[in-house]
């Protein structure tokens, strides 16, 4: 039996690294053999992708974008693919939804991002976290080191594409993870076990 592919997005700040894990978690103590998983990778480019956004600017917003599609590529066809054919519930810390809101926040156009991501297989569910803004922020000034993005005029744009594209998508399941974590993630598993 093929797997279930859950995706968490969300802005810099919003908590998707923290829920992937504890839903990870979760579903591995209700029995589910679970892979827990991330975006960019810990493939050579996805090394390669998080060195250039540790540096102050980038060159080339386009090409970034598209290591990041080459990043997914081989994360689909080595990572992804292979647990869900496996039977595993994969739980991914973002996914396409990142290239499309940071590409267009860095001025790309939305059409072009949209057809480069269109070959990728679509998750099973998706969940997108998003706090208040000001969450975000308080959250990020508390990170020892930020990258080239956690920035407050660039995290606002980003923070409002994730809106629209909220508004724009009824199946995304939104959380508010302002919230405390025991309690988004009794949310987020009663929204899966519900079957939504």
């Amino acid at each position: 039996m093929k797997g279930r592919f859950i995706v968490l997005e969300g802005p810099d700040g919003s908590g998707t690294s923290t829920h992937s894990g504890l839903l990870a978690d979760s579903l591995k103590a209700a029995g589910r053999d679970v892979l827990l998983t991330a975006e960019p990778t810990d493939s050579p480019i996805g090394l390669f992708i998080r060195e250039q956004l540790k540096k102050k600017a980038i060159s080339s917003g386009s090409a970034l974008q598209l290591l990041f599609c080459a990043d997914r590529a081989w994360h689909i066809e080595n990572v992804i693919k292979p647990a869900l054919e496996a039977g595993k519930t994969v739980v991914c810390d973002r996914y396409v939804i990142s290239t499309l809101v940071y590409g267009e926040a860095l001025g790309l156009d939305p059409e072009w991002l949209l057809r480069v991501n269109t070959p990728f297989i679509e998750p099973d569910v998706l969940l997108l976290a998003l706090p208040t803004f000001e969450i975000c922020m308080q959250r990020i000034g508390k990170r020892e080191q930020l990258d080239v993005f956690e920035n407050h005029p660039f995290q606002r744009k980003v923070y409002d594409l994730y809106t629209r594209v909220a508004e724009e998508d009824a199946s995304i399941i939104v959380l508010d993870t302002s919230k405390p974590q025991e309690i988004v993630a009794r949310e987020i598993l009663a929204k899966l076990q519900s079957g939504i």
